[in-house]
């Protein structure tokens, strides 16, 4: 069986071609998030696809005109074997108007050995290749005895969390790949969560009662909300340092647990004292932490420190965590995965990656975020693992290595092979 799927992996350089047309395919949908709501042709794509390949296709719509696609292909003894989940997003990054792109960014252009397209680094390089996989090993009629699920999802560039109501809905498995750009590497990652600090008064006060606020014997209690929401600022600012101090997490910068006060709203206009200010943070923590447990952090010493001011006490901070979309409701969650580096999954992963490389795999925590937090969420064991590097994200021009997507096929495949014909232990049997 080695030689069968020896053969398989080595077919992908005889493929390259097809490779390239699957992506170019992909990246002709143009997919941008925000707007999103434009996903339909290429989800209907990928579903006609997965079903010309034998798996029985979940689609439903997480917004009009953005759905999610979950392929199942299954056997008889699935429930013996482990499973595996291959994740990736079919929304990517905006283009603004500015944007000095040398050619169509929905049009595929090869050149020098890279791919340039809108999204073929973030991520639709990847999942063309998961799609590229899965086509040879169904035309080599490989036999891959456990539950193989193919997760094509939208809104993770606006933290919409399709992955999430793929969990929700019942799509897990014993190990999810999630093909965001790592450049290799396996990973981990930390998690973000934005919220909004409210400082909200009880009366509207004109400007020029501020005197009386202001002043000895002046017998009017108020206070301007903006001024309130600067000891808010500094609560922030003093909780972060003590976690620089208190918290870490191996292979990541020190101090890399941050709150961000990234935007503030308030007051009516230049005639009236503010009653209203709202503070936009965002909040990123260490794999190892639960982001409500990271919210509970914030609320408790922010409401110390209003508890601690004559008018704040009787005015404490109002706190709206997260949302399900940057676009709808302004807010976005990202959970942490800490990757179980010593776990079965991965030591194939990483045998697999230097089987087809000749190169030790590198095991580290990413310096972005990714859906990968939803699987970690939910307690299914999970990995990021993907073509492409950091700085191609979103940028001008965008491009990967044609070689990359060449390699990362041979690697789905060579894993694939092993971990879908791993045996379950008796107890784990489903």
């Amino acid at each position: 069986m080695q030689a069968e799927i020896l053969a398989v992996v080595n077919s992908v350089d005889d493929n390259k071609e097809r490779l390239l047309e699957l992506l170019s395919k992909l990246v002709a949908f143009p997919t941008p998030a925000p707007p999103g709501r434009n996903s339909d042709a290429a989800q209907a794509f990928v579903s006609q696809f997965l079903n010309q390949n034998g798996f029985t296709v979940d689609q439903w719509d997480l917004y009009p005109h953005d759905s999610i696609v979950v392929g199942t292909k299954q056997s008889a003894a699935s429930s013996k074997y482990q499973s595996l989940i291959l994740n990736g997003h079919m929304d990517v990054a905006a283009i603004q108007t500015d944007e000095k792109w040398h050619s169509n960014p929905f049009e595929l252009v090869l050149r020098d050995g890279l791919a340039i397209g809108r999204g073929v680094a973030d991520m639709k390089g990847a999942l063309a290749a998961m799609l590229m996989a899965i086509q040879l090993l169904n035309e080599a009629q490989v036999a891959l005895p456990g539950m193989l699920k193919l997760e094509s999802v939208i809104g993770e560039e606006s933290g919409e969390a399709g992955t999430w109501d793929a969990i929700k809905r019942g799509h897990k498995a014993d190990f999810a790949i999630v093909g965001d750009i790592s450049d290799f590497h396996i990973q981990g990652q930390g998690g973000v969560i934005t919220g909004w600090i409210t400082i909200k008064s009880d009366q509207t006060f004109h400007d020029a009662t501020r005197r009386q606020m202001m002043n000895a014997g002046g017998h009017l209690r108020g206070a301007s909300a903006i001024e309130k929401m600067m000891k808010v600022i500094a609560g922030l600012n003093e909780l972060e340092r003590d976690w620089a101090i208190n918290k870490s997490y191996p292979g990541v910068a020190p101090g890399s647990d941050t709150i961000n006060p990234a935007v503030i709203e308030g007051g009516r206009n230049a005639a009236f004292i503010a009653d209203e200010c709202r503070l936009w943070v965002t909040v990123h923590f260490y794999p190892n932490e639960d982001y409500q447990e990271v919210i509970k952090e914030v609320e408790n010493h922010i409401n110390r420190v209003a508890k601690a001011d004559l008018w704040l006490k009787d005015h404490m901070p109002i706190y709206k965590w997260g949302g399900k979309s940057m676009v709808e409701d302004r807010g976005e969650i990202f959970p942490a995965l800490d990757l179980a580096a010593d776990s079965k999954p991965v030591a194939l992963l990483k045998a697999a990656h230097y089987q087809v490389t000749a190169d030790q795999a590198i095991v580290d925590v990413s310096p972005s975020v990714t859906d990968g937090g939803w699987f970690g969420h939910a307690k299914i064991p999970a990995a990021i693992y993907g073509p492409g590097t950091i700085d191609e994200a979103h940028s001008v021009d965008e491009a990967i290595q044609v070689d990359e997507l060449v390699k990362y096929t041979k690697v789905l495949i060579q894993f694939m092979y092993e971990w879908l014909n791993t045996k379950k232990e008796v107890d784990d049997e489903i």
